[in-house]
């Protein structure tokens, strides 16, 4: 009777946690499929291209519709812009922080207009689910290498 009794109860407890990561799942604790072929990029900039301030980005979007942050919509994201990032470094894992080095989108803007430093710098656009997150697989633009004088 014991014995039983407690396979009864490893077997309640294997349940409540498949429960528990199920209902994780749902609530987006775990990375969001990237639609296939998704893609993010700039529109109108190539790389090499030589800019003055203020600068003005636009930002495109393929096989993704944009919707805001905390709008947990199918298929959706929205743009982050990283400015002088290495995409190598980027734990793709959790949310991006917020700075002047990872700039969010978060309305769902597909432009932007701002002062960059005088030189040469690295930008890429990275889409991020409703919480913040890289998709999985990540959509991530070609990075640029843009000099503003």
């Amino acid at each position: 009777m014991l014995r039983t009794l407690g396979l009864a109860t490893g077997l309640a407890l294997a349940a409540a946690v498949a429960s528990a990561d199920s209902h994780a799942h749902d609530h987006g604790m775990e990375r969001t499929p990237a639609p296939e072929g998704a893609m993010a990029y700039f529109i109108g900039l190539e790389d090499g291209a030589t800019l003055t301030n203020p600068v003005t980005l636009h930002f495109g979007a393929r096989g993704i519709g944009i919707a805001p942050a905390n709008v947990d919509w199918p298929n959706t994201g929205h743009h982050h812009l990283l400015i002088n990032v290495d995409p190598a470094e980027v734990d793709m894992e959790f949310g991006l922080p917020a700075d002047d080095q990872h700039r969010h989108f978060g309305g769902g803007q597909t432009e932007v207009t701002l002062d960059l430093p005088v030189g040469t710098h690295t930008i890429f656009l990275l889409m991020g689910d409703h919480n913040h997150v890289p998709h999985d697989p990540p959509i991530v633009s070609d990075v640029l290498t843009i000099t503003v004088e």
